[in-house]
């Protein structure tokens, strides 16, 4: 066979652009206007798609305050609640038994929740967590497996103003403590353990390990039931999932948070030093997340009886990367 390059196709070697064809365009979520507009007054278009995509319980009054630049402040004096609009919005709008998330674990067990389903359990966890001392402002470190108490944890947390982070379930307990120490966190959630392979892995004993030595802030481990693989718990301090959270109310009342109120802290992965935290407020990201939800991912409802969207509403396996459960806030 010739090693040579394939010939040019039709298309290279020509200056573009390459226009859709009509068919494709007609059918696309967003058209040329939305892109015109946004050059066009991008102020403008942002305070319009934040309106069109979110709800806030008050309005903001400032698109974008550039005034410390390079800090931004998006929606100025906006309230909302992130929670709320990934979930119970959603279902006061009549979508409750829609899918909003679609599970399936490496052993092949799977899950379907619904909104109502997951509003319920968001509820819970909501309870859960303020029944422990967590309350807004306070740093909830997750680290998880890919499950969907992780995704839940995510949206407990943006529910009662807690700011949580993601610490990626391969790191070492040495990784995992850098990451607690430095946002003081109040309470870790964690897994017994997981999967990976087919092989039971274990989660629990690199929190016991990162904890051994005094100078944290922890004061409670809320452990999920993954793998059933034993494992010892603390006293006072650690806490079964499947003992705690079902044992709350599934009513919770949620407060709306200021656009600026931080909603996550994402870590760096420390390769090249010390882990940096990246400190992502409520408004601007859930705005920016909608947006895309809504016209980049083509998510819409299924034609199926199950009446899921076509895309994944929450991912968990990019948690750690920022996605979570944030696709929520639009199902199409």
């Amino acid at each position: 066979m010739s090693s040579s390059a394939a010939p040019p196709t039709s298309q290279h070697g020509q200056a573009g652009p390459f226009p859709p064809g009509a068919e494709f365009a007609a059918a696309a979520v967003a058209g040329a206007d939305r892109y015109e507009a946004s050059a066009e007054d991008r102020l403008a278009y942002w305070a319009d798609q934040a309106r069109d995509a979110l709800s806030w319980d008050a309005d903001f009054d400032q698109t974008l305050d550039w005034s410390e630049a390079p800090f931004a402040k998006w929606f100025v004096n906006g309230q909302l609640n992130a929670a709320y609009n990934c979930v119970d919005r959603h279902v006061e709008a009549g979508h409750g038994e829609r899918a909003a998330l679609l599970f399936e674990g490496e052993p092949g067990d799977a899950r379907r929740i619904t909104y109502s389903e997951l509003a319920q359990e968001v509820a819970r966890a909501a309870n859960a967590f303020e029944s422990l001392g967590v309350g807004k402002g306070d740093r909830v470190a997750i680290y998880m497996p890919l499950i969907p108490e992780t995704i839940i944890s995510m949206l407990a947390c943006a529910r009662i103003g807690a700011l949580h982070s993601v610490v990626f379930g391969g790191f070492s307990a040495d990784a995992l403590r850098s990451r607690v120490d430095d946002a003081e966190a109040k309470l870790v959630i964690t897994a017994d353990g997981s999967y990976r392979r087919g092989r039971p892995t274990m989660l629990k004993p690199n929190v016991d390990e990162a904890l051994s030595e005094p100078g944290h802030t922890v004061e409670h481990v809320l452990v999920v039931r993954r793998n059933g693989e034993e494992l010892s718990l603390t006293p006072e301090r650690d806490l079964w999932w499947d003992e705690t959270v079902p044992l709350q109310s599934a009513e919770h009342t949620y407060a709306p948070h200021d656009s600026e109120h931080p909603l996550f802290i994402l870590y760096t992965s420390g390769t090249t030093g010390r882990p940096k935290g990246i400190l992502h407020t409520t408004g601007g990201y859930l705005a920016q997340t909608a947006v895309t939800t809504g016209t980049a991912s083509t998510s819409g409802p299924s034609p199926t009886s199950t009446g899921a969207p076509r895309t994944s509403a929450g991912s968990p396996a990019t948690a750690t990367w920022s996605t979570g459960p944030w696709p929520t806030v639009r199902p199409r």
